[in-house]
């Protein structure tokens, strides 16, 4: 649910926001603080942030960034918000994707089976979800003003 997270703050927030709330978050992490998924034995600090999943980690303010600055030079629209978050989602897989195969001295294919195929899915319905809760928040909070 963290790439779901990253992306709904990435469509919400303004670009430089969302960059630095991601920013935050690691910084949090890389601190100890118990922010991060558990899993692979780490429980909390830079080792989680070098670990497996640190590639899918580090891209989360780029891909924020980009998804952020998509959405908000177009229409605001479903479309945009779809388009914004499949972006930051290719950011956070494409980052995954080449950790892991750094990190495992893995094949392309190895690590395209492991980093981005077993994902693909489930990201697929949360950028679906993240747009439609984005749109649906933007509606809402224009028709409050």
């Amino acid at each position: 649910m963290q790439p779901f997270a990253v992306l709904l703050l990435a469509l919400i927030l303004t670009p430089g926001l969302a960059t630095a709330t991601l920013c935050a978050y690691l910084m949090e992490g890389a601190l100890g603080l118990p922010v991060f998924a558990p899993g692979f034995g780490f429980s909390a600090g830079m080792a989680h942030l070098l670990g497996p999943t640190g590639g899918y980690l580090w891209s989360y303010p780029v891909a924020a960034a980009l998804a952020s600055s998509l959405f908000r030079s177009s229409s605001r629209g479903f479309v945009a918000a779809i388009a914004g978050a499949a972006l930051g989602n290719l950011v956070i897989l494409f980052s995954g994707f080449v950790w892991i195969a750094a990190y495992a001295h893995a094949s392309a294919g190895t690590a395209f089976t492991l980093a981005v195929l077993p994902f693909l899915p489930g990201d697929a319905l949360k950028v679906i979800a993240v747009a439609s809760i984005a749109t649906g928040f933007r509606r809402v909070r224009h028709r409050k003003a």
